[in-house]
């Protein structure tokens, strides 16, 4: 299994955000380390899943000394994230949602460095597992 150098950042009054020097635009954030690192582990699976079904090749890992050389990353802290069966199958699906939804979707996973299906993936297995009892996202219930 490939590793890759996640990095924890924490400003106050924030969760912990968790960016990839080796997956520019990969970042995703956790209430504490460790739903960051849970939360790192699937935003690392569901873009490397991404990149394979685009035909993409998954990057070698960097070095921890080569990542914290980078003067940016020198304030946070490295941790190292497994890549997760990146071999796994993806299925197309076809769902239907209010337009403004997709919108507010769309927005939000852009704004965040995912893609709308690593999004949703990460939605419904946050959901799934009980890591948001909230039953709502981003301000819209969900039923069954």
């Amino acid at each position: 299994m490939q590793h890759y150098i996640g990095l924890i950042h924490k400003d106050a009054d924030s969760d912990f955000g968790v960016s990839f020097p080796d997956f520019p635009g990969v970042v995703t954030a956790g209430t504490d380390l460790d739903d960051a690192r849970r939360m790192a582990e699937e935003a690392l699976a569901l873009h490397a899943e991404g990149m394979i079904e685009d035909g993409e090749a998954i990057p070698e890992a960097s070095s921890l000394e080569a990542i914290m050389s980078d003067p940016a990353n020198r304030e946070a802290v490295a941790v190292l994230i497994p890549l997760k069966s990146a071999a796994r199958k993806a299925v197309r699906l076809n769902i239907t949602l209010p337009e403004d939804v997709l919108r507010e979707i769309d927005a939000y996973a852009e704004a965040h460095g995912l893609t709308r299906s690593g999004f949703l993936a990460q939605a419904a297995l946050r959901q799934t597992r009980g890591d948001d009892n909230s039953g709502s996202i981003r301000g819209y219930a969900l039923s069954a």
